[in-house]
């Protein structure tokens, strides 16, 4: 009888740390081939926004401390200088003149309205998608229209995708835009901005939670694309951040610190996160905005120097309007503490992420691979020249034009017929136009920017503005 007690005894005991050895297979990471991919987009973030970039009133201590740890751009370049163009250019690869979004509203059959990216431009999403990473999307994706789901990011290379939406729907219906759509039309969120300390505490629940349940037998790639700073009612912040401020400060001012310090807070949560699940080492991390700062619904963005003194801020082509933050991390791979001037811009993400994930980007696109730069590596890929364009509103005026070649800037605004020309080597803030003292590099500007812009039925000034 004591013989079987034992062996009884014995057979709990060796099944007790059988389950324990399961157990800790489970919990143990497979080793991937290929690293996670993540992009941290912020909206209207400016290029002095960042404690690192040489903000000295708005606090932004975790940022701060992945650039001390990752590689600091100050040559780096939004697609252009407002939401839907510029976030075109990151997904796909190709400059806004080359585009089928110049603008954030386009004219569609006579109606001046959102256009959609078209289905022959691949996007990020899909070109790692088809190379084995799971994809997803969180927040906000201004790249597809209400009425069509198959324009939404689900339709456009993300498994998973959690979106805001506006406009109006098929049925002419208008759409709130605090609704977030998870995977299209298969569940929509209201987001109560009562129960959150910020929009971007909402979406990082759901980033969160898909860290949890996304597989672990292949690399992912999370764009995550947030609402800070931008300057609208429903995503103001309730909070006593910079309390101490309000004497001093307008209360939209305060917000608007408090939103960027909630961002950095959020970021940190994402991070922890991946430290917590052990998937921090393997994943490249890029942390920028889609365009420069906003002065909008009263914000004033001189009151922070949110552009970092330079000229210009959203919807304007010059740098204060496309220059922006970037931000690359990515554990015992980058150099900790690196700064670089190396140039560089939207376009160039997909084939340096395509690259990273051991795959081609389209042929036809615009951008080159930093991916040796980022790793210390010898960088043969360099750009000629940069290109920015924008068509804001319909008239004239709202088309504006651009391009940087090595240290000089040719800034071209349709309704004045003339091409401005500055040396950043010499006067980064635009200060002084050299067009007149230099009408070569004019004529090769001229050049360059009428031939880079093709002619898109659905923005009236593409293909250049010249008398």
């Amino acid at each position: 009888m004591k013989s079987i007690k034992f062996i009884s005894a014995l057979a709990v005991v060796l099944m007790l740390f059988s389950c324990g050895k399961q157990e800790s297979k489970k919990v143990a990471k497979k080793k991937l081939d290929k690293p996670n991919i993540i992009i941290l987009l912020a909206d209207d973030l400016g290029y002095g926004e960042l404690g690192v970039y040489g903000q000295k009133t708005i606090k932004t201590p975790f940022i701060d401390e992945v650039a001390s740890k990752g590689m600091k751009f100050t040559d780096f370049y939004a697609g252009t200088s407002v939401c839907s163009p510029s976030r075109a250019v990151l997904m796909t690869g190709k400059h806004t003149g080359h585009l089928s979004i110049r603008g954030n509203k386009g004219n569609i059959n006579g109606k001046w309205d959102r256009v959609p990216l078209q289905k022959s431009e691949l996007t990020v999403g899909e070109v790692l998608q088809g190379t084995g990473y799971q994809t997803a999307m969180i927040g906000k994706w201004h790249l597809g229209v209400p009425e069509d789901t198959s324009t939404w990011a689900k339709g456009r290379g993300f498994d998973y995708a959690v979106q805001e939406q506006w406009g109006e729907d098929k049925n002419g219906n208008e759409i709130d835009e605090r609704v977030h759509w998870v995977n299209n039309n298969q569940d929509s969120i209201f987001y109560n901005y009562n129960n959150y300390k910020c929009l971007d505490e909402f979406r990082t629940n759901f980033a969160l939670d898909y860290l949890e349940k996304k597989s672990e037998d292949k690399p992912f790639f999370l764009y995550m694309s947030y609402r800070t700073p931008h300057a609208h009612e429903f995503f103001l912040s309730k909070n006593n951040l910079y309390e101490d401020k309000l004497e001093e400060w307008p209360e939209i001012e305060r917000r608007h610190a408090a939103r960027i310090t909630m961002l950095d807070e959020q970021i940190k949560r994402l991070f922890d996160k991946l430290e917590e699940r052990g998937e921090l080492e393997n994943t490249l991390i890029l942390i920028s905005s889609d365009n420069g700062p906003t002065n909008e619904n009263h914000h004033d963005y001189k009151f922070f120097n949110s552009s970092g003194s330079l000229k210009g801020y959203k919807r304007d082509v010059y740098e204060g309007g496309v220059r922006v933050p970037l931000i690359a991390y990515w554990k015992n791979k980058i150099k900790a503490g690196a700064v670089t001037d190396f140039q560089a811009a939207f376009y160039d993400i997909m084939p340096t992420l395509a690259e990273v994930a051991k795959t081609k980007a389209p042929e036809y696109i615009d951008g080159i691979s930093f991916l040796p730069h980022l790793l210390g590596k010898e960088q043969t890929q360099k750009h000629d020249f940069m290109y920015w364009e924008i068509q804001e509103g319909q008239s004239v005026k709202g088309f504006r034009q651009a391009i940087r070649m090595g240290d000089w800037k040719a800034v071209r605004y349709g309704n004045n017929y003339h091409t401005e020309l500055y040396n950043l080597k010499e006067d980064l803030y635009e200060t002084n136009d050299v067009s007149k003292q230099h009408p070569e590099l004019v004529r090769k500007a001229n050049v360059i920017i009428k031939r880079e812009s093709e002619v898109n039925p659905h923005f009236p000034y593409s293909g250049g503005v010249f008398k």
